[in-house]
């Protein structure tokens, strides 16, 4: 009989990649605290016609990648393809805006998508992000930039770079579409199929797509920013500077999500070769009130958590997690002090572990020796008739020691600080 496999673009995670999460985890907690940013937990099921009316009917994730299904209720529901309409449609039902308090919040989930698996992307993969709602000053788009830079300074990430551009204001994108749309018509027969059949729908969408959008980058005409929003983008980039953010400005860079508004950015890694996006958001002013809300102006980014555990795996040196003292039980009649001992080691918070006191006494050091463990404690018939626990030192050539029960939490401790220190 077969095993049992996961499914393809899904994976078991287990150390030390968990152990490179739960660092990228804890470094984005820290340093989204010191930013004023509060935790908010999304469900990772929602109906599928948020992602549409927010994300856009003609975006590759709704029309592609989006795992949606008919529930036993009749409902088109699906699994969250990213945090932001989940984030908004929160803030809209839970009246969020009249709080009072700034509306700064910051998520850590998984996220599903349908699209083809590939180094660094599968159908299931952790996101964090961050969503400040209700600030339309450019301080806000500045500072989710630089909030993005810190954290990942933090992380130890290095070789990465942020690149921002502005999409400019309903009025600014719907002139944009006339002369974009204008263009596409005329080189339609150029155009991939999906271009091709949602020229009408969406022409920027086509400035987004893998196929075409590069050479459209450069051929396609370009968007001219009003007055205002050209203003916004300046003072962005002058707070930015301020900050002493590296940074530049890519004319070409679309984020391919209808949401986006004024201010887009993405920062990138040369070392994740051709899918070199790391993090990526921007500015979205009118989604709140697409979904029924009042009109507020917002900001976010999101980052892929895989893709980020990729460039740190050779840069930073993680903590070791393997126990501190291994206890080993080397006569039968000694297995329940072997027990008690075990559990006052964890008690007085030191790190310890056991494999099964009923094996051999060959066979437990054994595992002792593949634990990791700085010491085995072994308790056998001599060490139960002296009430004391022999100390047999695993990483050096010191002598092993015998020392008595009622000072063993003491001297484990102040052994283990020596080694640590030696």
């Amino acid at each position: 009989m077969e095993p049992l496999r996961a499914l393809r673009g899904f994976r078991d995670l287990l150390s030390p990649e968990t152990d490179i999460f739960s660092y990228i985890e804890n470094a984005a907690k820290e340093i989204f605290k010191v930013y004023s940013y509060n935790e908010i937990r999304i469900p990772t099921v929602e109906m599928a016609e948020l992602f549409i009316k927010s994300t856009g009917e003609t975006t590759d994730i709704v029309e592609k990648e989006m795992y949606s299904f008919i529930d036993a209720g009749k409902r088109n529901i699906a699994l969250r393809p990213e945090g932001t309409p989940c984030v908004a449609r929160a803030f809209v039902q839970h009246k969020l805006n009249l709080s009072g308090k700034n509306s700064k919040f910051f998520y850590i989930g998984n996220m599903f998508r349908a699209e083809r698996p590939q180094a660094g992307r599968f159908r299931e993969f952790e996101q964090l992000g961050i969503e400040y709602l209700g600030n339309p000053s450019a301080s806000a788009d500045a500072e989710a930039i630089i909030l993005l830079m810190a954290f990942l300074k933090k992380t130890g990430a290095k070789d990465y770079f942020a690149e921002i551009n502005s999409l400019g204001c309903s009025d600014c994108r719907e002139k944009y579409k006339k002369e974009l749309l204008e263009y596409l018509k005329k080189n339609a027969s150029e155009l991939c199929q999906w271009c091709q059949n949602r020229i009408e729908k969406n022409p920027l969408r086509a400035l987004d797509c893998k196929t075409d959008g590069p050479k459209l980058s450069l051929e396609a005409p370009k968007l001219s920013l009003c007055a205002d929003c050209s203003t916004h983008f300046e003072k962005v980039e002058e707070l930015l500077r301020i900050a002493k953010i590296d940074f530049k400005v890519n004319k070409n860079l679309v984020r391919g999500l209808d949401y986006y508004t004024r201010t887009v950015f993405e920062v990138k890694s040369s070392a994740l070769g051709s899918q070199d996006a790391i993090a990526g958001g921007g500015r979205y002013d009118n989604l709140v009130k697409s979904m029924g809300g009042q009109d507020t102006p917002a900001v976010g980014w999101s980052l892929g958590v895989d893709r980020l555990a990729i460039l740190l795996k050779d840069t930073i040196t993680l903590k070791n997690n393997s126990p501190k003292v291994f206890v080993v039980c080397a006569d039968k009649n000694a297995f329940n002090e072997s027990f008690k001992i075990l559990n006052d080691l964890r008690n007085g918070n030191i790190s310890a572990d056991f494999s099964n006191f009923e094996l051999s006494l060959r066979s437990q050091m054994r595992s002792a020796d593949k634990s990791g463990a700085t010491l085995a404690l072994i308790m056998g018939e001599e060490e139960l008739k002296n009430s004391s626990c022999s100390i047999k030192f695993l990483k050096s050539e010191e002598k092993q020691q015998e020392i008595p029960l009622n000072e063993l939490l003491k001297k484990t401790k102040n052994i283990l600080n020596k080694e640590n220190h030696p």
